[in-house]
């Protein structure tokens, strides 16, 4: 195909700017793989709120040197995760149900957000993971501990979908602190295949590019999933042998 001298310069410029967002991306480093372990641990409450974060029982159980730990443990800090008492150390942060109206209210705007981004951005490929995640999440007798990593994984591919790194990163810590709670109250959560459900009405508007419904549904979800929570707070400060 002939090209113009114009042609030729924008198809070179794109490269250039292919090429330096390209090498710009970050390969995951040991802090990141640090990071991602030790707060999988707090999530799933393998590390428990009030526990004490001991860096050399970290460094052991992961494998990792000093520096890694310290870094993500920092990072972690900054995300709410832990807490640092001057003289004392590092803990795991409580869980405050007091904050879940912030989490909601923060989380309802974002999702539906970036659900529109997704519906104009994303591709067949996006969806084929989600339907792929989907139809695993429908096989008889999963356990409702893999119908939440199914739940993340419906997330994850929307924020990818949507190409923009500052709301995965926001909406990824978000999700994270959604996660703890109901780990934290998992025997309470009435049914997580709900969630799983409402996953597929999205994909559906999500393939038919239609935002409004989509961003509609994520909202709807992330509402349900609020209710939830609040309900197996409530039931939990209820029974006789709250407190």
């Amino acid at each position: 195909m002939w090209m113009t001298p114009g042609d030729m310069v924008a198809a070179s410029t794109a490269l250039i700017y292919l090429y330096h967002i390209t090498a710009a991306l970050p390969t995951p480093s040991l802090s990141h793989r640090a990071y991602a372990e030790i707060r999988r641990m707090i999530v799933r409450l393998e590390l428990a709120p009030g526990a004490v974060i001991s860096e050399d029982q970290l460094q052991s159980d992961l494998g990792l040197g000093r520096t890694p730990i310290r870094e993500a443990l920092q990072r972690l800090v900054r995300d709410q995760f832990v807490t640092v008492i001057p003289r004392r150390g590092m803990y795991v942060s409580s869980i405050d149900v007091g904050e879940l109206a912030l989490l909601y209210e923060t989380r309802a705007i974002l999702e539906p957000y970036v659900t529109r981004l997704a519906c104009a951005r994303g591709t067949d490929e996006h969806w084929a993971a989600m339907r792929a995640a989907l139809d695993q999440a429908h096989r008889p007798g999963t356990p409702a501990g893999e119908l939440i990593e199914h739940d993340r994984t419906c997330h994850e591919i929307v924020w990818a979908a949507a190409d923009n790194r500052f709301l995965t990163d926001t909406l990824d810590m978000l999700y994270a602190q959604s996660d703890r709670l109901w780990h934290m109250y998992l025997a309470d959560v009435d049914d997580m295949a709900d969630a799983v459900d409402e996953h597929e009405e999205i994909l559906h508007a999500l393939q038919a590019r239609d935002s409004d419904r989509a961003a509609a549904l994520a909202e709807a979800h992330i509402r349900s999933f609020d209710a939830q929570i609040r309900q197996a707070v409530r039931r939990r400060l209820e029974s006789p042998l709250a407190g």
